[in-house]
């Protein structure tokens, strides 16, 4: 039986994190540090007020943010993706996904939503956004940006739709995807 004094609710997740910071971290680990310290201050926080995101949780080089509008969350996680243009500097890899959510009590958040989020985020490529069906599905015809589909993908042992951008910022290669059972299987503009 289901406890009936759990919050839950709707929500777009964003999971992002810094892509090599590992590697970042053993090279430089004090200059690593200030630079992911600059990136939250000047572009997750201010995109994250321009499309009313609540960041959640920061976890050292990642960010966990809930959004009550799908179109908001994909449009900040473009507009932080279009504000990192310098490819020697940060590069985050962008998860988007939206699901029935867990809140607790000090506002963290917990469930499938999150889980495929962050499970998306870590399948992208540096400076790539990739997206569950569900915010594809809410998101067509109202934001301007190409998508790739990808079709069904098993992630960690969930089956889930996902549609691929990559190469937003510029000078950026585009991803190839080499035919076969993961090939694209078409194309999407979401306008």
């Amino acid at each position: 039986m289901a406890d009936a004094t759990v919050q839950r609710r709707l929500a777009a997740i964003l999971a992002a994190d810094v892509a090599g910071f590992s590697a970042l971290m053993e090279r430089d680990e004090e200059g690593t540090y200030a630079r992911i310290g600059t990136l939250r201050r000047e572009v997750i926080e201010p995109r994250l007020t321009d499309h009313q995101g609540r960041l959640v949780k920061t976890t050292g080089d990642g960010f966990l943010v809930e959004f009550a509008s799908p179109i908001a969350a994909l449009r900040c996680a473009l507009a932080i993706q279009s504000d990192l243009t310098d490819p020697g500097g940060l590069r985050l890899r962008i998860g988007l996904n939206l699901g029935d959510v867990i809140i607790e009590t000090d506002g963290d958040v917990y469930g499938e939503g999150v889980n495929v989020a962050a499970r998306l985020e870590a399948l992208a490529d540096p400076g790539g956004i990739l997206i569950s069906g569900k915010i594809y599905g809410e998101v067509e015809g109202k934001v301007h940006a190409y998508f790739e589909d990808m079709g069904e993908k098993q992630v960690k042992n969930i089956g889930k739709r996902v549609f691929y951008r990559t190469g937003y910022a510029r000078g950026w290669p585009r991803r190839r995807v080499t035919p076969g059972p993961s090939s694209v299987i078409g194309t999407a503009w979401l306008t």
